[in-house]
């Protein structure tokens, strides 16, 4: 039951606890590889109304008026009430095996004996405090976690199989309520989305006020290339402040759009269309105003190398799309044989125990004389790089990619690191 409490709503004073930013959730679940999902049973009833308030809550039916003891909803202080409940219960674990969402509680850990102890310590937490989850819609100890609207595994996010499933059936809207239901849920998806408020900007500019409604062949257009980018299934990798943060932006005449990265991974996408000011700048401007824009909306995750770099004099200089020359990478036999795999390769091939790889010249072959490249450093993306990225290889598609690659290289999962490299290359976007 759902009360309308607008009147009480509008006389309240109001709670101003902050509810916790989606995004800071997901980060924090980077490097967890067990995952296990509370849900409260009706949690907003396991909160008592403070005693004297409950004439408060009065709802008038036709078989009498009725006040509530536990806590509605619709009540507009109930969500930071709520989550200052969870907040100050779980203080001691917030931040290093708990997240907490409302009513929606995520134990993490890297192994799965930390597992059970995180779990023993929050399952005390909830005796002690006399709150009860739902059994049915918990899940113990996975390695894959649905967690508001995404799935979280290995330290990849991947949008909800049911939303995009939902985005995918939907019908062309006739109506702007109808309009701002889909990008509403498109929006929420927006950091898998590169340039969305481009790809976006006929169905948002119908949003507009006093502006008449004229579904034409652009928005129908624009309708289906969300709806196709979101079934894409692309993968964001979930940041690790152990690694180094790239930043790639661009500027068109209309909007401007970066990409936060590292190690090759993306981790989230950025756009907003230019207003009409913007719209004149230079085209030296709005690559500015483009680097401003992702700095600023990604600041809380590159601040930490500020007082680094203020150690250096440095200067921010412009790299072109040619890639740099990586033959020699290959000839270090000490890299080559610092590596598990390829230890254990090179003495099979000594001993003669492999037909498949042979040591040459201090080098892994294998068959076609291809080198058997290490994962080591950055050798295999540059290789990857130098070809794709040059002008000579001209940014071609995944195939080609690969088989211009397997002229001279060979290594384990050489397909799925060429696939996961052209899916994220800006220029092929």
């Amino acid at each position: 039951m759902c009360i309308n409490y607008r009147a009480l709503n509008k006389v309240t004073v109001k709670n101003k606890y902050p509810i916790p930013l989606i995004a800071d959730l997901f980060d924090q679940l980077g490097r967890a590889r067990y995952f296990t999902k509370l849900d409260l049973r009706s949690g907003y009833y396991q909160v008592r109304i403070a005693e004297g308030d409950e004439p408060k809550t009065t709802c008038v039916t036709k078989y009498g008026s009725y006040e509530f003891l536990v806590m509605p909803f619709g009540l507009t202080n109930a969500p930071a009430t709520f989550c200052t409940l969870m907040n100050k219960i779980f203080h001691p674990y917030l931040d290093k095996f708990v997240v907490v969402y409302l009513d929606d509680i995520v134990i993490y850990s890297n192994t799965l004996k930390e597992h059970v102890e995180h779990l023993r310590k929050v399952f005390k937490i909830l005796r002690q405090n006399e709150l009860y989850v739902k059994k049915e819609k918990c899940s113990f100890a996975k390695k894959e976690v649905s967690f508001l609207g995404h799935r979280i595994r290995d330290g990849k996010l991947m949008m909800d199989d049911s939303k995009v499933k939902a985005i995918q059936e939907w019908d062309p809207p006739t109506k702007v309520p109808q309009l701002r239901s889909f990008l509403g849920l498109v929006n929420y998806y927006r950091r898998f989305i590169k340039g969305y408020s481009g790809r976006a900007a006929p169905l948002t500019d119908l949003l507009k006020k006093n502006k008449v409604w004229e579904w034409d062949e652009r928005c129908q257009q624009a309708f289906e290339d969300l709806k196709k980018v979101v079934t894409e299934e692309l993968v964001l990798a979930l940041p690790d402040h152990a690694k180094v943060f790239e930043v790639h932006t661009d500027a068109s005449d209309f909007a401007i759009g970066g990409v936060l990265m590292q190690e090759r991974h993306p981790i989230a996408f950025e756009s907003r269309k230019l207003n009409d000011a913007e719209r004149r700048y230079t085209v030296q401007e709005k690559e500015m105003t483009a680097i401003v824009h992702c700095l600023r909306t990604w600041r809380h995750y590159l601040l930490g190398w500020q007082d680094f770099l203020a150690e250096f004099d440095y200067t921010l200089e412009y790299k072109p799309g040619s890639a740099n020359h990586v033959a020699d990478a290959l000839s270090r036999k000490a890299e080559l044989a610092s590596m598990t795999m390829a230890k254990s390769l090179i003495a099979l091939a000594h001993e003669g125990k492999t037909k498949r790889f042979w040591v040459e010249d201090d080098l892994l072959h294998t068959k076609g004389r291809r080198l058997y490249v290490p994962k080591w450093g950055n050798i295999r993306w540059n290789l990857i790089k130098e070809c794709h990225d040059t002008k000579w290889a001209g940014h071609p598609g995944q195939r080609r990619t690969r088989a211009l690659l397997e002229l001279a290289y060979y290594w384990p999962q050489i397909r799925d690191e060429v696939e996961a490299y052209v899916r994220t290359c800006l220029v092929c976007q």
